[in-house]
């Protein structure tokens, strides 16, 4: 039997994702009462500037006070799409305590304090949903927490910022520096204004956290995440990247040890093969491959970010809390039940492409295979050029661990006849 009275909806936030999220409320809300099983009703709208037009939004439910909205007692789940740490984390945790549930799209609050937000949560008999946070339209979180809940995630491997993936394939397709790249995808709306949270690995590296919390049962939070950005990335290392048949991607790299014993995040830029799945990801799309014991490879594909994607994520996860609502139930909260440490960027192995600019004379090769070999990092090729007086070698090593190759590093500057180091860059998805 379908119940009449409605369940009440306060959202916070009311930008380019909240108008989206209140717009299908409205124009869907036979749909989603139908799937629902109760009719769900926008109660209140919380936004910093009331006198801007916000097309469809009804100006009767927009409030400045966001917290008297959250401590109404009647309202039965809060919608948080304003982002950031605070004032979101008092309004959240305010929520929980006033028996509201919270869908959130918020993964750098997700990422920084997402246990204490779970404990608060459990505490008050609430659920804590956040699919938004990871990759806009790409359902993952759920599938990692719910689909995937029978089964040992090893690894997750994915380009979950679509500003960095358009930047690269732009460097990648036409030849452009990063300035360039950086100035279209500005100019084309995927850029901010300020881009660092995007190109320095920050929105990537927060993702990251969540993903690998979810896939390994564990704590992780961003302050755990080795992070890189893309700024350094030439156009010389994307052709270097095609001479050995790979693209370069700004990954998010989650995976658990082969003893099973630690865990490792990070987030930085690597060449792939042009085999490998996510070297066919173009744009501004994400995706996300999963390794995992029984279930094998998987992979989920899609737009990342924007109004309309997003809004989606948040709709299906409102759908989710609501049904819990009427059921007198909880869906699942956090599980951090193998308490798994996270292992430093040092003790992370992978295949590294370094180039050097180096002194054209005899010998200079041989002093530089000596440096990896007194270092333990074997060389598997090496590729000399240059012209006279001026010469670069670039050497792709076997699997090694970031310590040794620091070390092999700060040893082969130290050499009279190594001018410089290039680029350093990882090798990944092999």
């Amino acid at each position: 039997m379908m119940r009449t009275r409605p369940l009440k909806v306060a959202l916070l936030g009311c930008g380019v994702v909240g108008s989206e999220v209140a717009r299908i409320m409205t124009t869907h809300a036979d749909d989603l009462t139908a799937r629902i099983g109760a009719p769900v009703e926008l109660a209140g709208i919380a936004v910093r500037r009331p006198d801007k037009v916000r097309a469809g939004v009804p100006a009767e439910l927009v409030t400045t006070d966001a917290t008297a909205l959250v401590k109404r007692g009647d309202i039965d789940v809060v919608i948080e799409v304003i982002g950031g740490i605070e004032p979101a984390r008092t309004l959240i945790t305010t929520a929980f305590e006033h028996g509201a549930s919270v869908v959130s799209a918020n993964k750098a609050l997700v990422a920084a304090d997402g246990a204490a937000l779970h404990a608060a949560a459990t505490e008050h008999g609430a659920d804590l949903y956040y699919e938004a946070a990871v990759a806009g339209a790409i359902p993952l979180v759920r599938p990692l927490r719910e689909s995937l809940a029978g089964d040992k995630v090893n690894r997750v491997l994915g380009i979950v910022n679509g500003t960095t993936n358009f930047i690269l394939d732009k460097m990648d397709s036409t030849g452009a520096g990063y300035s360039e790249a950086l100035d279209e995808a500005t100019a084309l709306g995927y850029a901010e204004a300020d881009p660092t949270a995007d190109v320095e690995g920050f929105d990537a590296a927060a993702k990251a956290a969540i993903l690998a919390g979810i896939a390994f049962h564990t704590r992780v939070t961003i302050d755990d995440v080795y992070r890189e950005g893309l700024t350094e990335v030439t156009a010389s290392d994307i052709a270097s990247a095609k001479r050995m048949g790979c693209t370069v991607k700004l990954l998010a790299i989650c995976e658990r040890a082969a003893d099973g014993a630690s865990v490792t995040a990070r987030v930085h830029p690597a060449m792939i093969p042009l085999s490998h799945p996510l070297a066919s990801v173009r744009g501004a799309y994400n995706a996300v491959f999963v390794e995992a014991e029984a279930a094998g490879q998987l992979m989920f594909y899609g737009p990342g970010a924007g109004g309309s994607p997003t809004a989606s994520a948040v709709l299906g996860d409102l759908v989710a809390v609501c049904r819990n609502k009427l059921a007198g139930a909880n869906g699942p909260g956090e599980s951090a039940y193998t308490r798994l440490p996270v292992s430093p960027m040092g003790e992370v192995v992978t295949r590294y492409h370094i180039s050097l600019d180096v002194a054209d004379k005899p010998g200079v090769l041989a002093q530089v295979a000596t440096v990896f070999a007194e270092h333990g990092v074997s060389i598997d090729t090496v590729r000399q050029q240059g012209k006279a007086g001026e010469a670069s070698l670039v050497v792709v090593t076997h699997r090694a661990a970031d310590a040794a190759l620091s070390a092999t590093v700060g040893a082969l500057r130290k050499l009279d006849t190594v001018r410089g180091v290039a680029s350093i860059m990882r090798v990944e998805g092999e």
